[in-house]
């Protein structure tokens, strides 16, 4: 049974939202991974993706990373995007929802969660607004709130931010 909300109810959960965590591999990023000979592994991840995110930290959204992965230029990405909220190497994202919590002191109903995997489904369910990717796994279709029309690396993000931003009137001054 599908969890998907009605217009009025996603912008009311919209609304609430203090925290914007996101998953990366799969949302941050279309889930490939390139070796550069000298460098290593490495990722390509979307600019448009990158300012909204500078763009909602300036309205006063928070935002965190909770990610299986634990690279250098994962690091660096967080670095340069100045998100200070990062849980790297972990598969237990209810858990690592919970260090988020804690650490922010954001109740779990004023964060949004963007994922697309399996291990995601416990914090997902946790969440007040659980939001996939159209590459996202069918067993998390079934539970998120919203399926950007976006896809991962290629500006899903940035639709959730102008979503929120949207229904909180957060908009730069003309």
């Amino acid at each position: 049974m599908s969890a998907l909300l009605t217009p009025l109810e996603f912008e009311t959960r919209l609304k609430k939202i203090k925290l914007l965590l996101l998953d990366v591999d799969g949302v941050l990023t279309d889930g490939s991974i390139f070796f550069v000979e000298g460098q290593g592994w490495t990722r390509v991840y979307n600019v448009n993706d990158g300012y909204g995110i500078k763009l909602i930290q300036k309205f006063g959204i928070q935002v965190g990373v909770i990610s299986g992965g634990m690279s250098d230029e994962l690091k660096e990405r967080m670095k340069v995007l100045g998100i200070s909220h990062v849980v790297l190497g972990s598969e237990d994202k209810g858990t690592s929802l919970q260090k988020m919590i804690d650490l922010t002191g954001i109740a779990a109903e004023n964060i949004c969660f963007v994922a697309d995997d399996l291990f995601d489904i416990p914090a997902l369910k946790r969440v007040g607004l659980a939001v996939t990717v159209p590459g996202g796994m069918p067993e998390v279709k079934e539970i998120v709130h919203f399926i950007t029309s976006k896809g991962g690396g290629k500006g899903a993000v940035r639709e959730v931010i102008d979503h929120i931003r949207f229904a909180q009137g957060l908009h730069l001054a003309e």
